[in-house]
């Protein structure tokens, strides 16, 4: 879609034709625009993991903080 932007097509039509809004389109522009479809699909798998790493580690650091509360309580 943003190589049929990119040679001239017209945004609102490739919105409706896509079915996606034309604010959509544009902001794919900024985030991929003169990527290649290979490095757009790299770029999205590392957001994907790096999304993953980040939920890990929020969970490892509440799992921390439990066993840090339950060690200072006396008994």
């Amino acid at each position: 879609m943003l190589k049929e932007a990119e040679a001239g097509a017209k945004t609102a039509d490739l919105a409706r034709r896509h079915g996606v809004s034309e604010a959509t389109i544009y902001n794919w522009k900024a985030k991929y625009g003169g990527l290649e479809v290979s490095e757009a699909k790299r770029l999205r798998s590392l957001e994907d993991e790096n999304g993953r790493l980040e939920r890990l580690l929020a969970d490892a650091m509440l799992d921390n903080a439990a066993l840090k509360d339950l060690l200072t309580k006396k008994f």
